[in-house]
């Protein structure tokens, strides 16, 4: 690339003390996203919005080690760095000094202090995310570990936060999550539904019966079920409990997950990182959201939004993606359940109707070819 003209790479922000943020040819950028596989999955339009902007970037990500599958193959990354979430003194210590001043430009995509503090350690050059909550004056202290930060409010998509990062840097936008890689066989033949029951948390789980009357009508329109989970024996004790011996029970790993997903007619499953996936997937992805704010972490669509998924509603529809919820005057509350823990249950997805889920399954079968890419 020498000689050449190098696309520009800068940062700015509302009284940002750095000011632009200029980056060598081929910089090494990290990207530090220290929570779930969620999370880490709506990371990936900003690590694409910065290679398309850099080509000749290296890009690594941070993330927890239970974490790396979900973006294990994203070909815009160049390696996955892991950690422990509850580190030892002497793990974190190893993790300091492998990444002190390796990198050109960090990112932060949180606003907690173990990944500003990383962020600040690890980037000659650094952004990140100033939270709401806090005192005004650990705020102050993370702003001048920066050069330049994004302010989180809460009041805005998970994906749309991480896109105005891209905007501080002063590169384009690109909308588009990035799934892992796909394997090339799932070993289902024929038409088929992925069902996705057993959510990590209680408090995100639906009926056992609404889950039957769901498998029953899939049946009855032609389709084969397969219900997938993750790897926790309990996990699927829990799915064999709702569906019995007629409907093949999986637990794939990402790879086969993704081919699952991208070759179902329907995905059907709660707010969780797998729902994400299969919309990433161009899956037509119907997701039963119960007390989580579908503003915030609502599956973005192919394309991205064109207007921000509504609080509460009955059937909402954008792009691949149908959010179906009980909108009762609470929701949505965010919090863990009616008892407030993650094994609580929530009385709006106790009360969901199945009626609705298969309105919103039927939506999707019948959009499902528009996106078949």
């Amino acid at each position: 690339m020498s000689g050449q003209s190098v696309p520009s790479l800068s940062a700015t922000a509302t009284a940002d003390p750095g000011g632009p943020l200029a980056l060598p040819e081929r910089p090494r950028v990290l990207v530090i996203t220290l929570r779930r596989l969620g999370d880490a999955l709506l990371t990936t339009p900003l690590i694409r919005s910065i290679k398309a902007a850099r080509p000749d970037a290296e890009i690594d990500v941070l993330v927890f080690g239970g974490v790396a599958g979900i973006l294990k193959g994203n070909p815009d990354l160049h390696r996955i760095i892991t950690m422990s979430a509850r580190s030892s003194l002497s793990e974190s210590l190893k993790t300091v000094a492998g990444l002190f001043r390796r990198y050109d430009l960090a990112i932060s995509t949180q606003g907690g202090d173990r990944p500003t503090f990383l962020t600040a350690l690890a980037g000659r050059k650094r952004i990140g995310i100033e939270p709401s909550g806090g005192s005004a004056l650990g705020r102050w202290i993370k702003r001048r570990m920066l050069n330049g930060w994004v302010a989180d409010r809460g009041d805005v998509h998970r994906v749309e936060l991480m896109l105005r990062l891209a905007d501080r840097l002063g590169i384009a936008r690109d909308p588009a999550m990035v799934c892992p890689a796909a394997a090339s066989e799932t070993g289902v033949h024929g038409a088929y539904a992925v069902i996705h029951a057993a959510p990590m948390f209680r408090y995100k789980q639906w009926t056992a019966e609404g889950w039957r009357a769901l498998a029953s009508h899939l049946r009855a329109s032609g389709l084969k079920v397969v219900a997938i989970s993750g790897p926790d024996p309990a996990e699927r004790a829990y799915v064999e409990r709702v569906f019995g011996d007629g409907i093949e029970i999986r637990q794939p790993e990402w790879p086969v997950t993704v081919a699952l997903l991208k070759g179902a007619r329907v995905y059907v499953g709660p707010d969780t990182s797998t729902s994400h996936l299969a919309a990433a997937a161009r899956c037509p992805t119907v997701v039963l959201f119960g007390p989580m704010d579908p503003r915030l972490w609502g599956p973005w669509p192919v394309g991205g939004l064109s207007r921000p998924w509504a609080m509460s509603g009955t059937i909402q529809n954008q792009g691949n993606v149908w959010i179906v919820q009980n909108p009762l005057p609470c929701m949505p509350c965010t919090l863990e359940g009616c008892e407030r823990r993650i094994d609580s249950n929530s009385v709006c997805l106790d009360e969901l109707s199945p009626a609705r889920v298969i309105a919103a399954v039927d939506q999707a079968l019948t959009a499902g070819n528009a996106w078949r890419a």
